[in-house]
């Protein structure tokens, strides 16, 4: 059975238990502290924050380490390269790629952490990387030998003030895991508590710093040296070590997870462990054990009763509140860091590598999945530059058709049928071809998409991601009052002036089957905005097509009104009303069934929203639009009535008049 220390209801006090600076830290905050005053060691600059310039300073009175590491790195490396320029010689290089990349992958694991680590942040580089390299550079594994106890427990004795005897009761006589930057103990609290030890490796800030170091100046040389080079390697490497050096502190992995949990601890069946801060420092790591079955093991799953299908779609949906609500994001979610618990929850562990996207890129992000709707490519083409994957001066002519070119296996598809690592291997080719700019955002959301879809095709080759997404996507786009997505919903709903009923029938079929869809509050806000001067568009066109549904339900009702007129005032001519054209019909069909969708949506009952109707009448704006509907409908009611009562001209049955 999982060890679970507390219930979803108690875990609600947890924060109580971190140190206050650490309260302060975790609620409410959108960036996560980087620095802490440490005690410096003789090998590690004395901020555990990254910072180039000091890194730099300290290695530059070191040469003689400098020339030992580079002569460590260059042998291998050398070998490495001959290889490929040998090949290249003799025109096998093409023939070759495949060999070469796996080649790569094992130089970088045998190079030690920072390479393990570039390599893996590279495999989401299509800007950067061929896609053939790609590939091969996501099975890189952050495995490594494990270090001596005597270090580990030397190394808790110094973090927490007490050796681990004194501290757990029992303690795994080896690690149960050794990654490239720290290793797992299993061991148990004096109350009982099962609990995960984890214990960073020894001089690991010495051996990320002086790779750092070494491949930062060998990144400015390249840049300058190679047109070819677009990106700013050095602000990529830089990003690359704040983000080491965020994984290298413990108290940071901690906050990220009482974050995480603070933002997504209360989705249904999503399971974040406790951290146990009175045992946690910068080098050690305490959390709650978490017995479970990774959900690749299908199998294990299934005998112990557990729909592993049913957690996927539940990791999809937190996965999008992480990316388009709260832009707080688990950046490395692999089988071994999402667990299937045996009482049918998905439990999230390892929260060293978080990242953050920020509101205006979630809109963006949202709006460029609308223009792949649409297949407007010249809307996606601007998308990327609001993004600041192209500079504002990128001649876009070529790439509008490119995109077009990626997305012509789907056409004729919905979104929802797309399979996104297809997707993201021709977008990483374009990417690579044309004048891109990889933000780290992006590429880290691509890894957690492309991992988490992997997986669940794992567990059923016909799992489609963002079929599962896309109700989520529809409920913001109902929902969602922010200007972009406004935008967005009208951008969606028309086309050439001309409003598409089969699209919003779709969007509310989707948005019902979100959780947390919330009729009334789409309603409340449907109604907001268009009484608002920013819903001038979509009211317009409404009206016009709320005319032609009445019109159109009023035509059997005209034409027997007429009949009956005629007949009293003498008028024997029949002269049938037209009945509705095919276009009417239809959209009187789109109305019909909207109007079911809405009644079988959970949460509608006419009761409450009654009140709701009542008080959207006396909006102000609502009235203005009922007003100009009934205007229109006089209008032509008027017109019909006077030319069929008044005119002489006896009409063939089936003939319309002129």
């Amino acid at each position: 059975m999982i060890a679970k220390t507390d219930t979803p209801s108690s875990q609600v006090d947890r924060h109580q238990e971190m140190p206050e600076s650490n309260i302060q830290a975790s609620a409410g905050r959108l960036s996560i502290p980087q620095s802490f005053h440490l005690k410096k060691t003789i090998s590690e600059p004395e901020s555990l924050r990254y910072d180039a310039g000091e890194i730099a300073a300290y290695y530059q009175r070191r040469p003689l380490q400098v020339l030992r590491r580079i002569f460590t790195v260059l042998t291998p490396a050398v070998g490495f390269v001959a290889g490929l320029w040998w090949d290249r010689k003799r025109g096998k290089s093409v023939k070759n790629e495949h060999r070469h990349a796996v080649k790569l992958r094992e130089l970088l694991t045998k190079l030690g952490p920072a390479y393990i680590k570039i390599g893996q942040a590279l495999s989401t580089r299509p800007d950067l990387v061929p896609p053939l390299y790609l590939e091969e550079l996501t099975r890189l594994q952050d495995q490594l030998p494990a270090f001596p106890n005597e270090i580990a427990y030397q190394f808790i004795e110094e973090e927490l003030g007490q050796g681990p005897e004194a501290i757990y009761t029992e303690i795994s006589p080896q690690p149960i895991a050794a990654a490239s930057l720290g290793q797992v103990y299993k061991g148990k609290l004096s109350t009982g508590e099962e609990v995960a030890i984890k214990v960073q490796r020894p001089d690991l800030r010495e051996c990320i710093t002086i790779d750092l170091y070494i491949l930062r100046r060998l990144s400015a040389w390249a840049q300058n040296k190679f047109k070819r080079i677009r990106s700013d390697l050095v602000g990529i490497l830089d990003e690359l070590g704040d983000r080491i050096f965020e994984e290298m502190d413990y108290i940071h992995e901690g906050e990220n997870a009482e974050y995480f949990y603070q933002l997504y601890g209360h989705i249904q069946d999503i399971y974040v462990p406790k951290i146990y801060w009175e045992y946690t420092n910068r080098r050690v790591l305490t959390m709650e054990w978490i017995n479970g079955t990774k959900l690749t093991q299908a199998k294990e799953i299934a005998a112990q009763g557990i729909d592993a299908r049913y957690l996927i779609e539940v990791g999809v949906q937190c996965s999008l509140r992480q990316l388009l609500e709260h832009g707080f994001f688990h950046a490395d979610p692999h089988p071994g860091n999402l667990l299937a618990t045996p009482d049918g929850k998905l439990a999230y562990l390892d929260f060293g590598m978080m990242s953050e996207v920020k509101p205006a890129q979630r809109y963006g992000l949202i709006e460029a999945i609308v223009h792949v709707v649409n297949r407007d490519f010249e809307g996606l083409a601007n998308d990327y530059v609001k993004l600041e994957f192209l500079s504002p001066d990128t001649d876009l002519t070529p790439i509008i058709p490119a995109f077009g070119k990626v997305f012509a296996n789907a056409q004729g598809a919905s979104v929802a049928d797309f399979n996104i690592k297809s997707i993201t291997d021709d977008l990483s080719a374009l990417m690579y071809e044309y004048p891109f700019r990889v933000p780290p955002y992006y590429a880290l959301i691509i890894r957690s998409l492309v991992t988490l879809e992997g997986i669940a095709i794992y567990i059923d080759p016909n799992f489609k991601v963002l079929s599962e997404a896309y109700p989520y996507v529809a409920k913001r786009l109902l929902t969602d009052p922010a200007l972009e997505l406004r935008t967005s919903l009208r951008d969606l709903l028309f086309k050439e002036g001309s409003f598409r009923w089969n699209r919003l029938e779709n969007l509310l079929k989707n948005a019902r089957k979100s959780q947390d869809y919330d009729l009334t509050l789409a309603l409340d806000g449907a109604v907001d905005f268009l009484s608002s001067e920013r819903g001038g568009f979509i009211r317009d066109r409404l009206v016009d097509e709320m005319v032609k549904s009445f019109d159109a339900l009023g035509r059997n009702v005209l034409h027997n009104f007429t009949y009956m007129l005629r007949e009293r005032v003498g008028i024997t001519a029949i002269n049938q009303t037209p009945a509705a054209t095919v276009e009417q019909q239809q959209t009187l069909e789109h109305i019909q069934r909207i109007s079911s969708i809405l009644q079988e949506t959970r949460g509608f009952d006419p009761v409450k929203i009654a009140p709701q109707i009542a008080q959207a009448i006396l909006n102000p704006g609502v009235q203005r639009l009922g007003q100009q509907i009934t205007t229109q409908l006089l209008q032509k009611a008027l017109t019909r009535v006077i030319r069929d009562v008044l005119t002489s001209e006896e009409i063939s049955p089936g003939t319309e008049p002129h």
